[in-house]
């Protein structure tokens, strides 16, 4: 493993209550991600989850029947996942792995029916690790098994910046960095959010790469940006309808870069 991502680890187990609720405040990226999974996860078995942190995904799908190993590398968020499980009666379903994205020795099952790497994608700037990731991610795939990727876009990050550190800005060398090469200079403390922000056209290549069948690149907050206010008002019925419209739309190329989370969806490709 080539880079030291403890500080991320750190990030994480100080803010575990704030991660939690990331998705409440990002309804649309965590409707539309399950508008994916009921499409292309199989309809039982095994799920490989690296990246697990509280268990949004883990808990929905632990009721669904699906025997989960659920793996982070943040010592907060996997309490937080265990507890909620726990809180459900789901505990059988669920098994917990501390451990680095980049080591999965500890995961005991050998195989799965599909792997979710919802967030350690995010963090990894180093290329050969991200490639090291989706191999491994790959080798405990069955043949045919599914992949589920998370990305955060180098485009589409720009609104949340404008609107929460407009001065960002006028760091012209980070500018440059992240517009560049999709990451703070190497000489930007390590310290806070510490991430990778892909190009849209860099995420199905480097899972095929790897061994996949690219299925789906789709945007999550198609159409929206970073405007989640626009979401969360809808209710009922008008609800429901937009989220189908942009179901539909999500995987329109002219907009996937603006969006902020890009969602990979492949298959282990056949020997």
């Amino acid at each position: 493993m080539s880079d030291d991502i403890s500080d991320i680890a750190s990030y994480y187990n100080a803010c575990s209550e704030d991660e939690h609720q990331r998705l409440d405040r990002h309804p649309l990226e965590y409707d539309l991600t399950w508008r994916y999974f009921d499409r292309y996860l199989p309809r039982e078995g095994s799920i490989l989850e690296i990246g697990a942190a509280t268990g949004r995904y883990t808990v929905e799908l632990a009721r669904r029947g699906y025997s989960i190993t659920a793996v982070d590398m943040s010592v907060a968020l996997l309490n937080e996942c265990r507890k909620t499980i726990s809180a459900e009666a789901l505990d059988g379903r669920v098994q917990f792995v501390l451990a680095d994205a980049r080591d999965l020795s500890q995961v005991v099952l050998e195989t799965f029916d599909a792997v979710l790497l919802m967030g350690p994608l995010y963090h990894l700037v180093m290329e050969a690790d991200r490639k090291l990731v989706l191999r491994q991610a790959h080798d405990r795939l069955r043949e045919r098994g599914m992949i589920f990727s998370s990305f955060i876009s180098r485009y589409g990050i720009l609104g949340d910046l404008m609107d929460r550190t407009p001065e960002w800005i006028e760091n012209q060398a980070e500018v440059r960095s992240v517009m560049d090469f999709g990451m703070d200079p190497q000489s930007h403390p390590h310290e806070g959010f510490r991430g990778y922000f892909v190009r849209a056209d860099e995420a199905a290549a480097m899972h095929e790469t790897a061994g996949f069948d690219t299925l789906v690149l789709a945007g999550v907050e198609p159409a929206i940006a970073s405007n989640d206010e626009l979401y969360k008002k809808l209710e009922g019925r008008q609800r429901k309808l937009w989220l189908n419209l942009l179901y539909e739309v999500s995987g329109e190329p002219s907009l996937l870069a603006a969006s902020r989370h890009l969602l990979y969806i492949g298959q282990k490709r056949s020997k």
